[in-house]
C-alpha cells in the first residue's frame, strides 16, 4: 500500500460542524503540510463546497486551494503536498476525475509520497472500486475502477440493523454479503465518526466510532478505535 492516507467515514458527525470531529487526526496526518488541494467534484456546487472546506481547514491553520479553480488541474496535483477529496456522490466524483484525466496522476503522486485524505465519497475513491458506495448512480462513469490506493473496500456511513424496525429492505450487512457473493475484496464498514489511517502497510482504526470488517466466507468482526487492522484486511 503506497503513501499515507486518512480515510474518514463522514465529513459531519451529528451535532458538530463540518469536519470538526476529524480535526485532531487531520492535523496529525498533515504534519508540516500547511496547504492542501481540495477536490470538490462530488457535489454540484463546487464553489460553495470549496468555501466550506476552506473555512474548516483554516480552523487547523491550513490553507486550501480548490482544484476546480486551477487553470491546469493536472499541474495542481503535481504541485500538491496533500489532497483532500470531499464527500457527495461517488459516481459523479469518479466520472469528473476520469473526464479531467486526473486518475493516473493522483495515483502516481500518492505513490510518490503525496498525502491523500478523503471523506465519504473521497474515501470510496481510495479503494479498488466504488462497488461498495451507498450512492445512487446519478451519472455513469466509464468504469467502477477507483484509485486502488488500498487493497480493501470501504462502506462509509455504515449502519447496523435496527432490531425494532419493520422495514423489509436490505440492510447494509446484506448488501455487503451480496458484494462478497461476486467479489473477494474485504470490506470495512465505517460507522459515523470512524477514521482509517494508512501508512505503508499499516492500517489503524481511529476516530470516535468503531467499524465492522467483512471478509468473504467469514463472520464479520467488530473493531473499536484504536485498533490495527492490517491482519484482518489481508485478502
Amino acid at each position: 500500500m503506497p503513501g499515507s492516507l486518512l480515510l474518514i467515514s463522514t465529513s459531519t458527525v451529528h451535532g458538530t460542524p463540518y469536519l470538526e470531529h476529524a480535526f485532531g487526526p487531520l492535523e496529525d496526518f498533515l504534519g508540516p503540510v500547511r496547504r492542501v488541494l481540495f477536490i470538490p467534484y462530488a457535489l454540484q456546487d463546487r464553489a460553495g463546497y470549496a468555501a466550506k472546506a476552506r473555512a474548516a481547514f483554516a480552523s487547523i491553520g491550513c490553507g486550501l486551494d480548490s482544484i476546480h479553480e486551477a487553470s491546469s488541474p493536472g499541474d495542481a496535483v503535481e504541485r500538491a503536498e496533500a489532497v483532500f477529496t470531499g464527500g457527495g456522490n461517488t459516481f459523479r466524483l469518479l466520472k469528473a476525475l476520469y473526464e479531467a484525466d486526473l486518475m493516473a496522476v493522483l495515483r502516481r503522486r500518492v505513490g510518490e509520497g503525496m498525502r491523500y485524505a478523503g471523506a465519504s465519497a473521497g474515501s470510496n475513491l481510495a479503494c479498488p472500486t466504488i462497488k461498495t458506495t451507498n450512492d445512487m448512480p446519478i451519472v455513469e462513469p466509464p468504469t467502477f475502477e477507483a484509485l486502488g490506493l488500498v487493497p480493501f473496500q470501504i462502506n462509509p456511513h455504515y449502519l447496523d440493523p435496527d432490531p425494532g424496525s419493520t422495514h423489509m429492505g436490505e440492510t447494509r450487512e446484506t448488501r455487503i454479503r451480496e458484494f462478497h457473493e461476486e467479489n473477494e475484496t474485504p470490506v470495512v464498514g465505517l460507522r459515523e465518526g470512524a477514521i482509517l489511517r494508512v501508512d505503508g502497510g499499516a492500517v489503524t482504526l481511529q476516530g470516535i466510532a468503531g467499524a465492522r470488517i467483512f471478509r468473504r466466507g467469514k463472520d464479520p468482526v467488530e473493531v473499536s478505535p484504536v485498533a490495527s487492522l492490517q491482519t484482518l484486511l489481508a485478502s
